[in-house]
């Protein structure tokens, strides 16, 4: 999801989705406050999560749908198998006990685990595995990572074995097929509202194998339950879950500071002095470096179809001076290419990096404008969504627009509900966007939401992650060709993919996105950490957050 959810990738995405995007993830207010019983060493296992989606909640739980998954997938709705992005794609088996790959890396099986039972009780089989991917198949708007018009083409189940073919070489999809698509159980998506429309589906009392239940949903609160029928005998030891819907970064903050909430995901300005110093013994906090918060610039309609126009954009904005302004630094600048540094600096092309330049360059972006046929006495004006509540992003904005107004653009920042900002970017009723992807182990999955057109649509129609409908039989094949290829022909691949970045600007890369983390260990141990990163440690990270949940245990 794009959210922040993180914003979609942080947002939006949060990573994000695809994350997201991506979009909107972070939150605020209102809702349960944290622990049971208590504080140092007591036995808590009630938590709260501070996360800022900048929206209240819709109670609508579909997987499926990007707008709302972040807040099922995970907690409800499993994976078959959890791959780590902070650990060279190391796997962790979840529904599926093993997996294997043909030599030809065209056909991949899954041995589904024994005993797992849906929270309704009934039992989770190979033929629930293999409906949800067929489902995806006769619904594109469910297929979310583009997985049936990428060469998948049969998934079916015999006794305990679900059977995955592709085409061709395709061992890179692993990460999408085995670890970001939801299992939903076949008696429930097979049947009344859910078989009419399983896109527009709300799936209102979600029915997974994860180790929750929502329990109660109201728009300022989701209220988890541990799943009596989970799998893992003994988890999770945190017991109840309240998910504020917090609609500003503020109030989250302070829930977070003041101790209320114990799991965060948030820019917080002064980290160290407002969260750290409260508490210092408790309250700590991680921010690894996963994707971009970047620009989508619309490609089917308005000033933005232009080239141009695009790389004026690209040539305008002060990276550096956004970092400073908008989170104090806390975030790097990112680069034009796409490539999120130093975490894949083996991947980067400094050559073609330094050939185009991209840094703030007023005579270029003048050259450029005029070329497009805009002047002085004709200024090109441009609007951008964002996030209502995502002060970060805001400041960020704000910085950017006053970047922009001296060389002839003028900005406007539209500050939106995570709703209304979420279905905007997805049907594409925007100029501009600002927001952000998942990513994933390597640029190859970042640059595949933000470029391939399998993941995109048109206008009025629902893309999964292409925001700005970026399309490219060309382009396309790149990414096609990737999942067969060596390791050396992969780099040469990802470098291709960082020329279209650099020269087509079909996304302005800003900031260096995080999996934004606080964290607080008065009442939980067993937090990832910079040392032990065995999953993404944000709350919007989907599916790494039931990783996180299942490693927590109450003190005491």
């Amino acid at each position: 999801m794009i959210m922040k959810f993180g914003k979609p990738a942080r947002a939006l995405g949060a990573l994000v989705s695809v994350g997201v995007l991506a979009l909107v993830a972070a939150c605020g207010g209102g809702g349960g406050s944290g622990n049971n019983s208590g504080s140092n060493g007591s036995s808590s296992t009630s938590l709260t999560i501070a996360n800022v989606g900048g929206t209240t909640w819709t109670c609508g739980f579909n997987p499926f749908n990007p707008s709302v998954n972040g807040q099922s997938i995970g907690f409800v709705y499993e994976t078959l198998v959890h791959v780590n992005p902070l650990q060279n794609s190391k796997e962790t088996p979840m529904i599926a006990e093993s997996s294997k790959w043909s030599s030809d890396k065209k056909t991949l099986t899954f041995q589904i685990r024994d005993g797992i039972k849906w929270n309704d009780g009934q039992p989770l089989t190979a033929d629930d595995v293999a409906f949800t991917f067929n489902l995806l198949k006769e619904n594109k708007g469910l297929d979310l990572n583009a997985l049936w018009s990428s060469g998948l083409q049969s998934v079916e189940a015999s006794g305990s074995t679900v059977t995955v073919k592709f085409k061709t070489p395709s061992e890179p999809y692993f990460y999408y097929v085995a670890g970001q698509t939801p299992i939903v159980p076949k008696h429930i998506w097979d049947t009344g509202d859910a078989a009419k429309d399983p896109v527009q589906f709300t799936d209102s009392k979600p029915v997974g194998s994860g180790p929750y239940t929502v329990s109660d949903c109201k728009p300022q609160n989701i209220r988890y339950q541990a799943n009596p029928n989970f799998w893992q005998k003994g988890k999770p030891a945190v017991k109840t879950i309240n998910y504020p819907a917090y609609t500003d970064n503020s109030p989250a903050n302070l829930d977070l500071a003041t101790g209320k909430a114990q799991w965060g995901g948030q820019y917080i300005p002064n980290v160290d002095r407002y969260y750290v110093d409260r508490d210092k013994t408790n309250n700590h906090y991680w921010y690894p470096p996963v994707a971009n918060v970047e620009i989508f610039a619309n490609m089917k309609q308005g000033p933005t179809t232009n080239k141009a126009v695009r790389q004026a954009l690209a040539y305008a904005i002060d990276k550096d001076q956004v970092s400073k302004i908008g989170v104090g630094g806390q975030l790097p600048a990112s680069n034009q290419a796409g490539i999120v540094l130093p975490t894949f600096q083996d991947w980067y092309d400094q050559a073609a990096a330094d050939q185009y330049g991209y840094k703030q360059d007023p005579a270029k972006v003048k050259e450029l404008l005029a070329s497009a046929g805009y002047s002085t006495s004709k200024p090109l004006k441009l609007s951008i969504i964002s996030v209502s509540g995502y002060t970060d992003w805001e400041a960020e904005l704000q910085e950017i627009k006053q970047e922009l107004q001296p060389m002839g653009i003028d900005l406007t920042v539209q500050n939106i509900a995570g709703q209304t900002y979420n279905n905007k970017i997805y049907k594409g009723d925007f100029q501009l966007a600002y927001g952000s992807q998942n990513g994933g182990p390597v640029p190859y999955f970042e640059m595949r939401q933000n470029l391939y057109g399998g993941n995109s649509a048109p206008i009025g129609q629902n893309a999964s992650s292409n925001f700005e409908r970026y399309m490219n039989p060309k382009t396309d094949a790149l990414f096609n060709e990737y999942p067969g290829a060596d390791s050396a022909r992969q780099h040469e691949i990802v470098k291709e993919l960082q020329k279209v970045m650099l020269e087509e600007v079909p996304v302005i890369p800003v900031l260096e996105s995080v999996s934004w983390f606080q964290y607080n260990t008065k009442d939980f141990t067993g937090w990832p950490t910079k040392e032990d990163p065995y999953a993404l440690p944000a709350p919007y990270a989907t599916p790494d957050n039931e990783q996180v949940l299942l490693h927590l245990q109450p003190k005491g």
